[in-house]
């Protein structure tokens, strides 16, 4: 079982690095968004199978929730800052 999960958490990680790829390469900053929101929702996932493995499910799906919300709100910090730059430039 342990197999299973290593397997599972390099094929998520090997994912995060696809999207941190277009974090870097993006060519509008709304890629860029999009490629941290992906990978914050890898780390989530991540947490939630480390928990699994590691038999401490209740704690880790606590800190990925925290996680989960800081995401969120970050997201939503961006989008109503690059919706405010963007009517002002008009």
């Amino acid at each position: 079982m342990n197999t299973f999960f290593f397997v599972v958490l390099t094929i998520i990680t090997v994912l995060m690095l696809v999207y941190f790829y277009r974090v870097v390469r993006g060519p509008s900053v709304f890629d860029r968004v999009l490629g941290l929101n992906g990978i914050s929702t890898k780390a989530i996932v991540l947490l939630v199978l480390i928990g699994t493995m590691f038999e401490r499910v209740d704690m880790f799906v606590d800190i990925s929730t925290g996680y989960a919300l800081l995401n969120l709100v970050g997201a939503l910090a961006i989008a109503k800052f690059l919706e405010e730059r963007g009517a002002s430039s008009k």
